[in-house]
């Protein structure tokens, strides 16, 4: 079903030339056919991808779309058709290339008389002496607002790394809601696509998507919480979960900024790729979900992540959280590293992380539970060319900031490289009663918040990398306002953050 569902969209991806043979009579339209915003990701040193859905049309249409060096248009540099398959919801994918490196572009679509608002987005420079990243993770649309993201538009960062739980699937959790999605689970293509239409609705994400460009990979609530490659948590039928989890990738990539490319006959969606800003630094977007082993010590009546003591299945030598595949393009791509900082990133928490329950428990969602598959990530990032290895993630509602140690279980190891996990966008924090007692059972983590929801900024030269943790002040005041929580920084050639 997976394969079914995805090959036949991909097979209907048409280059802005071959948009001509689709329909061009203009269509009556009863609201704005770009009502879900515009978008940018992907960036490359000549280019990049734009994204947008058109709605309101039944059919395959053709959409306009141009770009130019100047926000009014005036230097118009490239221009085009892409169509909008119906097949596809409508969504518009178009991939420039042939521009200038290290510069900002506008760009908008044309359908029907109407003109898209117009969006900001910037070319990687060749050889920068300075990078500026957002690291962002886990919007819960019921539990918070997404202020956050006014903040992160006037940081001006080169890029966003999205790393996961882009969309939450279900409602979950005690306290205050600021909103509803007002519809149960999504299980169809149609549950799907409405639950991220909904979210392309919020002001504050709308904007970020019209000044940014993003990087995304996923994480387990754009699907089902929990879930590992073809395994389903609460949908355990694996038939079932297959037209699950086919309907939630096809939404997922009918919403993105992603390189149509990556929409593989096959079912795949492949979200792991690189990113070079030259010598100064690469970022390697990894995907621990869509390969992923099924978790160690699961039962079918305990499914899903758990809490784990004296399960040897965690140091299984085969699991992966990768997929044999992407752990040897991991290994060869950092074999081959040019850049003085490589980013490692990634959707949740590397990092050894020693329990209340004791020295031998592990929540098995994590790398914990997968410690062979965390040593061999180490090896790769011990390789010769790899000078000063940074690992990000999310997922886990909190901040943190931890030494990444060679062995963890020798708190006197070596420290090979830094781990910074970003806090929930928008979202209620990770459980007290494990990350309460963490930084005293764990000295390899420098930093822990679990009480702010927000996002990190990064700010990257040859010599230094630095970490501003900015928490928002109210996740249930709409104008929130953003601050910066905690700052440290990383010395090229001295593994470990400093406050």
């Amino acid at each position: 079903m997976l394969g079914g569902a995805l090959a036949l969209a991909a097979a209907r991806f048409v280059h802005a030339g071959a948009a001509a043979r689709v329909r061009d009579a203009r269509p009556r339209l009863t609201r704005d056919p770009f009502a879900l915003g515009i978008a940018s990701g992907d960036p490359a040193p000549d280019g990049f991808i734009l994204w947008t859905r058109v709605l309101g049309v039944a059919e395959d249409v053709a959409v306009a779309w141009e770009v130019a060096e100047d926000e009014r248009f005036g230097r118009i540099v490239r221009r085009g058709r892409a169509l909008a398959a119906s097949g596809r919801g409508g969504a518009v994918h178009v991939r420039v290339r042939g521009l200038r490196a290290g510069r900002p572009y506008f760009y908008h679509f044309h359908f029907a008389g109407v003109v898209s608002r117009t969006g900001r987005t910037a070319t990687i420079a060749t050889d920068p002496q300075t990078l500026r990243l957002a690291l962002t993770s886990c919007q819960h649309w019921e539990q918070g607002w997404f202020s956050a993201y006014r903040d992160m538009i006037a940081q001006r960062p080169d890029a966003v790394l999205q790393v996961g739980d882009y969309i939450y699937e279900k409602s979950f959790g005690d306290g205050p809601n600021v909103r509803s999605f007002g519809t149960p689970e999504p299980r169809t293509l149609d549950d799907y696509r409405a639950r991220h239409a909904l979210y392309r609705t919020d002001r504050d994400l709308a904007d970020a998507h019209a000044a940014l460009p993003f990087i995304v990979s996923w994480d387990d609530h754009e699907v089902e919480n929990d879930y590992v490659a073809g395994e389903g948590v609460a949908t355990a039928d694996p038939v079932a979960f297959a037209r699950r989890r086919a309907a939630a990738y096809q939404a997922y990539f009918e919403h993105m900024p992603i390189n149509p490319a990556r929409l593989l006959p096959g079912g795949e969606i492949r979200l792991y790729r690189s990113f070079s800003w030259g010598r100064l630094a690469s970022v390697h977007m990894l995907d621990t979900r869509q390969y992923r082993s099924p978790h160690p010590c699961a039962a079918p009546e305990q499914r899903g992540g758990q809490i784990l003591r004296g399960c040897e299945e965690v140091t299984r030598p085969g699991a992966t959280m990768l997929g044999a595949a992407q752990e040897r393009w991991l290994q060869s791509g950092l074999r081959d590293e040019r850049a003085v900082w490589s980013l490692v990133t990634q959707q949740t928490l590397f990092s050894r992380l020693y329990l209340p329950q004791g020295r031998d428990a592990a929540y098995s969602d994590v790398w914990d539970g997968y410690s062979a598959a965390r040593n061999r990530a180490l090896d790769a990032l011990a390789q010769p060319a790899v000078r000063n290895p940074v690992l990000l993630g999310g997922d886990v509602h909190s901040f943190w900031i931890n030494d990444v140690k060679r062995d963890f279980e020798r708190p006197e190891s070596a420290t090979v490289a830094t781990e910074i996990v970003t806090s929930c966008l928008a979202s209620r924090n990770g459980p007290e009663a494990l990350f309460g007692p963490a930084r005293s059972l764990n000295p390899h983590v420098r930093f822990l918040d679990n009480t702010h929801a927000g996002y990190v900024m990064l700010n990257i030269t040859p010599a230094r990398l630095a970490i501003d943790l900015r928490a928002v002040s109210s996740l249930t005041d709409p104008e929130s306002v953003s601050r910066s929580l905690a700052r440290y920084a990383v010395e090229a050639g001295r593994p470990g953050a400093i406050a």
